[in-house]
């Protein structure tokens, strides 16, 4: 079975659009002598003279004439598989889906969900709640989005850089130890509180106390920030969370936050998606739209709670 030469076909289109050799030539940047060469190749692989010189014209064949009309569709179609796929938001039909801690869902979701109703108001938004333990199967999961804090992105992940923020203590406005630094044993003597869903808001920590044989009491784990809210407000817990999150849940509650008594890894926060996703437009426009909710969130709270931090280092 003779293979066809698929590269000779868009010389065959130009010379049977031109009829003629020198415009050929010309067209397609090459000289007379290499288009004379794959005329006569085509002609080999096609059986048939294709081209007739009659005076100074060249006349098509049966065989051409029909050539010239199925490759028109043809190279049109595949010139077609080549160009970048195009995106409208305002006909996007698609569900995108993002997962990122509870805090995110009521604190920067609603932003982004206004913003995607103004401009695909027929796409739709599938939130979860994230689970560290989920980024080594990012390829087979079918989010699109991640945001969260991790320290080593995976091979196959790309990702925008959100910020950073530091660890800080938050308890009841009423705590004996509300608005005054703290010392090691002020940490340890009293029970801790934990969110346990998102990203890793505690390892920081146990990478301090575990070399010093040192360790919190828990008093309760809780997947939800509200329902940590609720707890701290009627219970004499601490809780270790970023600045940005302490500053945002005291605006609204009777809730005060103060520095660790040691030293901590700063917490980098990051938009990330699988590299299979990474030139899709919808997918491209999607993350555009989200990650400036999500980076001036996390920047304008962690200047907030700067300020706070500064008062209470002044006291």
């Amino acid at each position: 079975m003779l293979k066809a030469n698929l590269n000779l076909l868009p010389t065959l289109k130009v010379l049977l659009e031109t009829r003629n050799i020198s415009r050929a030539a010309e067209l397609l940047h090459l000289s007379q002598p290499s288009i004379s060469k794959q005329l006569a190749l085509l002609r080999s692989e096609f059986g048939d003279e294709l081209l007739v010189r009659e005076g100074q014209r060249w006349l098509l064949t049966p065989r051409a004439e029909s050539l010239a009309a199925q490759l028109a569709d043809s190279l049109g179609a595949l010139e077609r598989l080549y160009e970048p796929p195009g995106f409208e938001p305002s006909r996007c039909e698609r569900v995108f889906r993002l997962a990122s801690s509870d805090y995110v869902a009521q604190h920067i979701l609603p932003d982004i969900c206004a913003a995607l109703a103004k401009e695909a108001p027929l796409a739709a938004l599938e939130y979860s709640l994230w689970d560290k333990r989920q980024l080594p199967q990012l390829w087979q999961s079918q989010l699109d989005l991640v945001s969260t804090i991790t320290e080593q992105v995976p091979d196959q992940i790309r990702g925008l850089h959100q910020g950073e923020d530091r660890l800080v203590v938050l308890m009841g406005r009423r705590h004996p130890l509300a608005d005054r630094r703290l010392t090691l044993d002020d940490y340890l003597a009293w029970p801790h509180l934990q969110v346990s869903g998102g990203g890793d808001k505690d390892s920081p920590v146990e990478q301090v106390l575990a070399p010093q044989c040192l360790s919190r009491r828990w008093f309760a784990r809780v997947p939800f920030f509200q329902a940590a809210v609720e707890v701290l407000l009627r219970t004499d817990c601490l809780m270790t969370t970023p600045a940005h999150i302490a500053w945002q849940l005291s605006c609204n509650n009777e809730l005060a936050f103060v520095d660790l008594p040691f030293s901590t890894r700063t917490q980098h926060y990051h938009l990330l998606w699988h590299q299979r996703h990474h030139q899709d437009p919808a997918h491209r426009w999607f993350r555009e739209l989200a990650y400036p909710f999500l980076r001036d969130h996390l920047q304008g709270t962690v200047v907030e709670s700067r300020k706070v931090l500064a008062q209470t280092q002044t006291r």
